[in-house]
């Protein structure tokens, strides 16, 4: 299958935090949803990909180019959305328009404006004029209007009502049928990531813990709820982590269907990003 982003032993450092080996592959036509805590890395990774940050180790291709040396050519079928963007308050989505048709060859005017009425976004409005939620909705317009190859979000749902969540999501969904896009999406809602992530990649501390399709994920990763007695019969090579609660203890495992034919313990529970994140992050070994 062929990648439209590789990322590979990617590496920068810090005073006070480090990237390690960030290694991950986006293939063509697929939702990569990147999950991790507040400081993780993920935005970090995101800008090294975009070549905003730079004095990094490493090696990152997009559409089969290294990022660095033909940033020109990739930029303008990368459409961006970064939790930090923003555009002068000034300006209304006319003047968007307008400047962007500017930049992008591709750029496509009635798919613009067409996005600005399906979010009920006036054009003539200054963006000072607008809620949080409306200038996501802005910006999301904005990156989808030149027909891009690749789609970064960072955070593109945060501030959104559930209804707005629910919109957005479905146009990913539909611009990835149209236009053969792939799409990295970095997101806390990770409900939002189980629906329409074809491939999960989490990082914690800088690592990449895992990225695996998210149907494997969600149907063999499995937690186990038992006795003190119950886990200590557990062998370690069976179990990835575990917490240690009031009245049981929570294990995370690989592999439901296998562990199930090895031990006689009832409740083994489905998996949720979330719960995942928790365990992976909190979880003793």
């Amino acid at each position: 299958m062929e990648n439209i982003l590789e990322v590979k032993n990617l590496c920068k450092k810090y005073n006070d935090f480090e990237l390690r080996n960030i290694t991950f592959n986006l293939p063509k036509g697929m939702i990569m949803g990147f999950i991790g805590e507040n400081g993780a890395g993920k935005t970090t990774t995101i800008k090294a990909i975009l070549d905003i940050i730079k004095s990094y180790s490493g090696e990152i291709k997009i559409f089969g180019l290294d990022n660095r040396k033909e940033d020109k050519i990739i930029k303008e079928d990368i459409g961006v959305v970064l939790d930090d963007m923003f555009f002068p308050e000034i300006l209304t989505p006319v003047d968007i328009n307008n400047t962007m048709k500017g930049i992008y060859k591709n750029w496509d005017t009635k798919m613009f404006f067409d996005y600005l009425k399906e979010f009920s976004l006036l054009q003539n409005k200054q963006i000072k004029t607008f809620s949080k939620g409306m200038r996501k909705k802005l910006e999301i317009a904005t990156a989808l209007s030149h027909h891009p190859k690749l789609l970064i979000l960072d955070e593109p749902t945060s501030g959104l009502d559930p209804v707005a969540r629910a919109e957005i999501i479905e146009i990913f969904q539909s611009v990835l049928e149209k236009e053969e896009c792939s799409i990295l999406l970095s997101s806390h809602i990770t409900t939002d990531l189980e629906h329409i992530a074809d491939y999960i990649t989490f990082i914690n501390n800088g690592e990449i813990v895992l990225s695996k399709p998210t149907n494997e994920l969600l149907d063999k990763y499995g937690i186990v709820k038992c006795t003190e007695k119950e886990f200590l019969d557990i062998n370690r090579k069976d179990y990835i982590k575990y917490i240690k609660t009031k009245y049981e203890y929570e294990v995370l495992i690989e592999n439901k269907q296998v562990f199930k034919a090895k031990y006689n313990i009832a409740v083994i529970d489905k998996i949720t990003l979330d719960d995942l994140m928790v365990l992976m992050i909190k979880g003793a070994e």
